[in-house]
């Protein structure tokens, strides 16, 4: 009796499909990308200024380790936060003591237009969550962006975002600026 000889597997196009198999995964696989936050720093201070602000003209905004926050010493909470800032931004109130102090500046495209002198501070604490860091940084933006969007819409007729006038977007910004003081974390304590 003779013996058959078993077929031979052909391997030469193995390494071929190995290789579409890896990069089919790579190609097909999602991954999770860190967000940051979007701000523009201002320019570094050539020189020291002891720059002193009024006690009215600052808005604290205190978080805790156990993601807590305090506003303006009354306990806030996340959801409240961007309504809190937006009022306490808006400069409307150019001779109400409990707003902060308002300047009347002549603007170009905007003409003469109140602006307000207030500051946001901002402190957390070092055992702060990152989803609550995000989550406050992302309501103050959000109040800054609505009072764009609003002014943008008065003297413009469209969202901030959508003015493509560079000239525009410049007053825009001059009238509201985003004034975020944020100190370095530290231990702050808290329930």
């Amino acid at each position: 009796m003779a013996r058959r000889a078993s077929p031979e597997i052909n391997a030469g196009s193995m390494a071929d499909i190995a290789f579409l198999l890896l990069i089919f995964f790579l190609v097909t696989t999602t991954m999770d990308v860190d967000t940051g936050i979007i701000r523009r720093l201002p320019p570094p201070v050539e020189e020291e200024i002891d720059q002193k602000i009024k006690e009215r003209n600052i808005m604290n905004v205190l978080v805790n380790k156990n993601d807590r926050l305090l506003v303006n010493g009354l306990p806030g909470s996340v959801e409240s936060l961007k309504d809190v800032a937006k009022n306490f931004m808006m400069p409307h109130y150019p001779d109400n003591p409990n707003y902060p102090e308002v300047e009347l500046k002549n603007i170009n495209l905007l003409g003469d237009i109140y602006t307000s002198k207030g500051v946001i501070s901002l402190k957390n604490d070092r055992g702060t969550s990152y989803d609550m860091y995000i989550r406050v940084q992302n309501e103050l933006a959000r109040a800054f962006n609505e009072l764009r969007d609003e002014l943008s819409r008065e003297r413009f007729g469209v969202k901030f975002s959508q003015l493509t006038d560079e000239d525009r977007v410049k007053a825009i910004n001059e009238a509201i600026p985003v004034r975020i003081s944020e100190a370095e974390p530290e231990s702050i304590g808290g329930q």
